[in-house]
């Protein structure tokens, strides 16, 4: 077990593909870090945000351009690279590019995504629903498992409370470290207040730091952080995401 807190698994990248310049931008200060803190933190970014609260809301280049996108970041940095998908076909081109398919938490109960992340053999990351237990989540990974996953991973990021808002149940990790090794806590969706805002989701990214901390506490083995350079700026969960300037003190203190 203890190795799980030496090398935890580290996810960050901004919530969704803005530009190629933001990729660049993240992805330096990620290398940066790898090779200042011995980490091998997978860079995350979407293709599409196909659940946004409002169809004025941005979603993204799409699956080609943003696949196209997310592997040049793979090619020129070196990093793995993570992404969710949101229907069965987007999973196979995914696979050509993704080291891990993420299942949104709204689909996480969608058997035929779930069975065609599988079959990729890529690491499956499952997010647990808002409206499910940690307990629950052992029927999504069985149905990875069974159309043959080789690994995966459960995502913890908080339950829904009432209208509007989210709480962290953390005895959720334990619960899910039964039925899977890597149980990762989501640190920004976390903080959500889902619709809060007029039309887009808000929240607080003050408790970002806390909730790892919490997280590791209850013995989490990864942290997945959305991360930008001007996230007041950013083109989708802005009020939630992490600046990409203070990732390394947020890291630093989940490795020490």
């Amino acid at each position: 077990m203890s190795n799980h807190h030496l090398n935890p698994i580290l996810i960050a990248g901004p919530c969704v593909i803005e530009s190629a310049e933001l990729l660049d931008t993240v992805a330096q200060e990620l290398v940066r870090l790898n090779n200042k803190l011995g980490t091998d933190i997978i860079f995350k970014a979407s293709f599409d945000k196909a659940n946004r609260t409002s169809i004025q809301s941005f979603r993204g280049p799409g699956l080609d351009k943003g696949l196209t996108m997310l592997a040049d970041i793979k090619e020129k940095y070196g990093l793995k690279i993570l992404t969710d998908i949101h229907e069965s076909y987007q999973a196979e081109p995914t696979a050509a590019v993704c080291d891990v398919i993420q299942i949104p938490a709204f689909l996480c109960r969608q058997t035929d995504l779930l069975v065609a992340a599988a079959k990729t053999g890529r690491i499956v990351n499952i997010k647990k629903a808002q409206f499910l237990s940690g307990k629950d989540m052992r029927y999504p990974v069985e149905k990875a498992l069974q159309s043959g996953a080789k690994e995966v991973w459960l995502t913890e990021r908080g339950n829904s409370f009432g209208y509007n808002n989210l709480v962290v149940d953390f005895r959720n990790i334990p619960d899910m470290k039964e039925i899977v090794p890597h149980v990762i806590m989501d640190c920004t969706h976390s903080v959500q207040r889902p619709s809060a805002g007029d039309g887009k989701t808000v929240g607080d990214r003050k408790f970002v730091p806390m909730m790892a901390m919490a997280a590791k506490a209850f013995g989490a083995t990864g942290y997945f952080f959305e991360v930008h350079p001007t996230p007041d700026q950013g083109l989708s969960d802005a009020a939630n995401m992490l600046e990409l300037s203070k990732l390394e003190e947020v890291v630093q203190n989940i490795i020490k």
